[in-house]
């Protein structure tokens, strides 16, 4: 059915491919034409959901009129991107339009975030890097895991238990991959009690 509609729309993703990591990627800006070309009507939400201490959390909603719709989420800190702020929000609206089929195939395992590429929402396989080739927790991250621990009532020892249950590895040995994805485990989790 996707084949059929880019042959009736003209919108050929393979002509826009770009290499990372010696993998055909393609990035949200052809993404996003792919999307507006098969659903000019769609509706795409970016909202940006918290801003402290040096990072951004970025949420966008797509839908695609009388069809599915899906939700990305993309966090990023001053102290790994200038701009930041607007790096958050691409990956949020990456993750979403990936999530609808919109450049699925060439993103297999939605890790992004490659920052020795400088591209925020590239692919990383980070089996070949190995988790501390992408770097170590950062100083914010941590003041940030911490700080969101406690909003939720949890105790520093809990924090720590809980990293070395995830990942190996105590809180201040955290690979920044690693931190990020607990830092998006805490905010889902604070998000629900919120709901509750």
């Amino acid at each position: 059915m996707a084949a059929e509609r880019n042959e009736r729309q003209g919108f050929d993703p393979s002509k826009f491919l770009t290499k990372v990591n010696g993998n055909d990627y393609l990035e949200v800006k052809w993404r996003l034409l792919w999307f507006r070309t098969d659903h000019p009507d769609g509706e795409i939400e970016t909202e940006l959901v918290e801003h402290r201490d040096g990072v951004a959390v970025f949420r966008a909603r797509v839908r695609v009129p009388g069809g599915g719709s899906a939700t990305g989420w993309g966090s990023e800190s001053a102290e790994d991107f200038a701009d930041y702020l607007e790096k958050a929000e691409t990956k949020a609206l990456g993750r979403a339009l990936a999530a609808l089929g919109y450049g699925t195939q060439f993103c297999p395992d939605f890790e992004f975030g490659a920052a020795e590429q400088r591209v925020v929402d590239t692919p990383v396989d980070v089996s070949r890097l190995g988790r501390r080739a992408a770097g170590r927790v950062t100083a914010r991250q941590l003041e940030y895991l911490r700080d969101m621990a406690r909003r939720l009532g949890m105790s520093e020892e809990e924090l720590e238990a809980q990293a070395r249950e995830q990942y190996g590895v105590g809180l201040e040995d955290l690979a920044r991959q690693d931190a990020s994805a607990l830092i998006e485990s805490l905010r889902q989790r604070r998000m629900a009690h919120e709901v509750a």
